[in-house]
């Protein structure tokens, strides 16, 4: 208690105080966190839901896929999943790219405008600012306009929109039942991940594409769900295709030292080739941002560069995977794969950036691993002391080239060996993998994934860290010198005691004990000096509400959300022991000055980095 406060008067003639069980009883207080709860089997539950449907909706469209192409190309009413290169139309097989080019146009200007591009980034965009809500029209106009694109010859693979569309079937299900938009957001996700698993088997990379690209976290709570989709995804797949792996090649022997360190250069290489790629085809947009004609035309005259790169080589036209397991197999010259690269570089950079409906894996994965089992047989020829593996150099860069345009890292490495199934792999994948990201992120602030919607103000998050506010406990950041007030002291008194401005009188909030020292309440400025309360009323009178209070071991996460949901700017701290005890209070300026040593660490980086640079 001040001490410059006169002594209380009489209890017997003041107003009576809360009774302290009933404030304690009352007190708010925040639940520990708890990292899973019941919560979790419901979402999990709608997750393998999700994840079936999701899967089905992949098998449908490549069988869309497969009736466009067999339609377009061949005349034919098939739903196999083939490719366009056998056709024999000749010369006016330019046109079908065009045509259908005109009809994404079209559905995208009076559809949505959304199906245009890969959609990643399209989904990225509503998980970060419309809480995961993704128009229910996406489920059916992205795969529809994805299996025209891709099916009148389109270079791109079906994983992209079949991520979407799951993404988009994701967020629909998060619309219809009740659920928080952290929970819409998991279901998006998981979804997302099911459509990928469920075209190339890859439970894992899955999982971890939805980490890096569309959760922007990595908790249990949305975890469990996403891994439950993608399990159940790969598994309708395997009823439906078989469990083979979707990118077959011949067994890959463990590499020896100077191998792993060819193939970290490699992947080096492949970093600043996906930074290149990535301008490449912004440019490649930007350049039909000036067109003076309205973008639903766009996509057809994206299509006349497809379909000319198409008759030269028709092995450019559509998803590709088959040119993915040939160059991964060995099967390919060193002219034959420098020709694939560079030209289904130009039909998909070309066909992407004019807003045509389509994905980017498959397109990444052709032209990496086409210049990298290129390197591998310049390698073998001029350097074979090295005993470096061209297909293996195929599969490291086809990996590198992804997780440096995209920057999904683990994902990358993971995808590679999951659709392949070669153990060896792993270690120059990882390796290879790891420095492509390096460089890209020395070179790059954005990726192919990001740049679109940062360009529109969209700041999307890049790095993971644990909460520090979860890490540290309010007993390590508390004020233990607390001032209080009596619960039988006359408003008056404190009111004399506040204006003379003594040192202990500056706070904004005080709270209120009785004869034992046990917590009543808090009482702020704005009630003492509030004109409608008699000067001779108590301060006990004054407290409103249950105390707001937290334990010594709560975190200041913890507190900060309480802060927050109760709108109070400080908290009382309750002993551990002893529940009615105050042992200390904790303000907003607290929570600030936790970071200090964060801080510090962050501004002894950069003071070497400044000395460096000096140097």
């Amino acid at each position: 208690m001040p001490e410059n406060v006169s002594a209380p008067r009489s209890r017997a003639a003041l107003p009576l105080a809360p009774s302290l069980d009933e404030s304690m009883a009352a007190a708010h207080m925040p639940r520990q966190f708890r990292p899973l709860d019941r919560r979790v089997l419901w979402l999990g539950t709608m997750a393998i839901v999700l994840g079936a449907s999701a899967a089905l909706i992949a098998w449908v469209l490549k069988a869309l896929i497969g009736l466009f192409t067999n339609l377009a190309f061949y005349g034919r009413w098939r739903f196999d999943f083939v490719s366009p290169a056998g056709n024999h139309l000749g010369a006016w097989m330019i046109a079908i790219p065009v045509v259908g080019g005109l009809i994404v146009g079209v559905m995208a200007r009076w559809g949505s405008r959304a199906i245009r591009g890969h959609g990643i980034p399209e989904a990225m965009e509503q998980v970060l600012l419309n809480e995961s809500r993704i128009p229910p029209r996406l489920t059916w106009l992205k795969p529809v306009s994805s299996a025209v694109a891709i099916g009148t010859g389109g270079p791109f693979g079906a994983e992209g929109p079949i991520i979407a569309t799951g993404g988009a079937l994701g967020s629909l299900l998060g619309q219809l039942v009740h659920v928080t938009a952290d929970e819409r957001k998991t279901l998006l996700a998981a979804g997302a991940a099911a459509g990928m698993a469920a075209v190339f088997a890859t439970p894992v990379s899955a999982v971890l594409l939805a980490i890096e690209l569309l959760l922007f976290e990595r908790r249990a709570r949305s975890l469990i769900p996403v891994a439950l989709a993608a399990v159940t995804g790969t598994t309708v797949r395997v009823v439906l295709e078989g469990g083979a792996p979707m990118f077959p090649m011949p067994h890959v022997a463990a590499a020896g030292m100077a191998a792993i360190v060819a193939y970290v250069l490699l992947g080096a290489l492949l970093g600043v080739v996906g930074v290149g790629v990535t301008r490449l085809t912004y440019a490649i947009e930007d350049a039909f941002e000036r067109l003076p004609i309205h973008w639903m035309w766009w996509p057809a005259l994206g299509g006349i560069v497809v379909g000319m790169v198409g008759y030269l080589m028709p092995q450019t036209l559509g998803v590709g995977y088959t040119n993915i397991t040939a160059v991964i197999s060995g099967q390919l010259g060193l002219s034959a794969l420098l020709a694939l690269g560079l030209l289904k570089l130009l039909s998909w950079s070309v066909a992407l950036g004019s807003g045509t409906s389509g994905g980017t894996l498959a397109p990444l994965f052709t032209i990496g691993g086409a210049l990298g089992g290129a390197l591998g047989i310049g390698m073998v020829t001029l350097a074979p002391w090295l005993h470096v593996d061209p297909q293996l150099a195929a599969l490291v860069c086809m990996a590198a080239i992804f997780a440096g345009a995209s920057r999904a890292f683990l994902a990358s490495v993971v995808f590679a060996f999951e659709a392949t199934q070669q153990p060896h792999a792993l270690l120059p994948l990882l390796g290879a993998c790891v420095a492509a990201y390096l460089v890209s992120g020395l070179m790059m602030r954005n990726t192919i994934m990001t740049e679109k919607i940062e360009r529109r103000g969209v700041r999307v998050p890049s790095d993971y860290a644990a909460d520090y506010l979860e890490q540290v406990q309010v007993r390590e950041a508390c004020c233990r010198e607390v001032v209080s007030l009596r619960a039988d002291q006359r408003v008056d008194d404190v009111r004399h005691w506040l204006n003379e401005g003594s040192a202990d009188a500056h706070h904004q909030g005080f709270p209120v004990m009785d004869d034992n020292d046990h917590l009543l309440g808090v009482v702020t400025r704005r009630n003492l000096f509030d004109a409608k309360v008699s000067s001779d009323s108590t301060i006990a009178s004054l407290v409103q509400r249950p105390p707001l209070v937290v334990h010594e071991n709560h975190s200041l996460r913890e507190a900060a959300d309480h802060m927050v949901e109760a709108n109070v700017g400080r908290l009382m701290v309750m002993s551990v022991e002893d529940r009615h005890r105050v042992v200390g209070i904790i303000t907003r300026a607290d929570l600030l000055v936790a970071h200090a040593q964060r801080l510090r660490e962050a501004r002894l980086i950069t003071r070497y980095l400044g000395r460096a640079r000096v140097r």
